[in-house]
């Protein structure tokens, strides 16, 4: 069930046999030369709504879709939180979902920029119930969609060399896979991209002039694309069903 094609009612019924979200969530930014700007929102939300389709129990939010991507501003196109924006505005998405009764609130994340913050976040919220001695009605819960059991592995199976960290062919042949009629083609010099630290939107765009880290995108496909996503949404359909029925120790 998808919660923005859904009516209130529907999500009321669905409550009274779920109370587990997954919201998708990740970035609007630069890509390197071929890389669609929305990729790292995309690709969870491709998967997320794909296991949506097999199982249609599994009840999906709306994608959260920019996220803390301040050292991709140097790039047009890129929209960044701050970090303080991103934590707050998580908050009252968590905040939202946990006053319509869900419980196990799942984070499916696509941008590893974000990682940090998310994290902090869920400290956060988990804070202001640990000084009032209460335990909250919730529990949270991130996982990167490439950490998903067996796909950073096949990732790297199929992309042995130029893989990379950012721009990587992976992410780009999932969004290829999904959109196939906005794949584009660059010369790329040099093949591979140099890695180095992420710092200030400056310092990045002078060490990674076209945007990517390491990777080497020209060897995305969408019949890659399709092989990853094959093997990510059973990875996260089991994920998501052992968060929901992990039990709790009583307090």
């Amino acid at each position: 069930m998808l919660i923005h094609l859904s009516s209130w009612p529907e999500i009321d019924a669905a409550l009274k046999t779920t109370k587990t979200v997954v919201v998708p969530i990740g970035s609007n930014e630069q890509h390197g030369p071929t890389g669609l700007l929305g990729t790292d929102w995309m690709c969870p939300e491709i998967i997320a709504h794909a296991a949506e389709k097999q199982d249609a129990s599994l009840v999906v939010a709306p994608t959260f879709n920019i996220g803390m991507a301040q050292h991709h501003l140097a790039f047009a196109g890129t929209i960044s939180l701050r970090p303080s924006t991103f934590m707050a505005a998580i908050t009252d998405w968590v905040s939202s979902l946990s006053r319509h009764g869900f419980e196990r609130i799942y984070f499916l994340n696509g941008h590893g920029g974000n990682v940090a913050t998310i994290e902090a976040t869920f400290a956060e919220i988990y804070a202001e119930w640990s000084f009032v001695e209460e335990q909250p009605p919730f529990v949270l819960k991130l996982k990167n969609w490439w950490d998903l059991p067996g796909v950073n592995s096949l990732c790297n199976r199929i992309f042995p060399t130029g893989h990379g960290m950012h721009a990587t062919p992976s992410e780009i042949a999932v969004t290829q896979a999904a959109y196939p009629d906005h794949i584009k083609t660059a010369d790329y010099s040099p093949q591979i991209a140099p890695t180095g630290p992420i710092r200030d939107a400056l310092d990045y765009r002078a060490r990674f002039p076209d945007g990517r880290i390491g990777s080497d995108p020209a060897q995305a496909s969408p019949e890659h694309g399709r092989t990853i996503i094959e093997a990510a949404v059973p990875a996260l359909l089991k994920d998501v069903a052992d968060f929901s029925n992990e039990v709790l120790p009583e307090v």
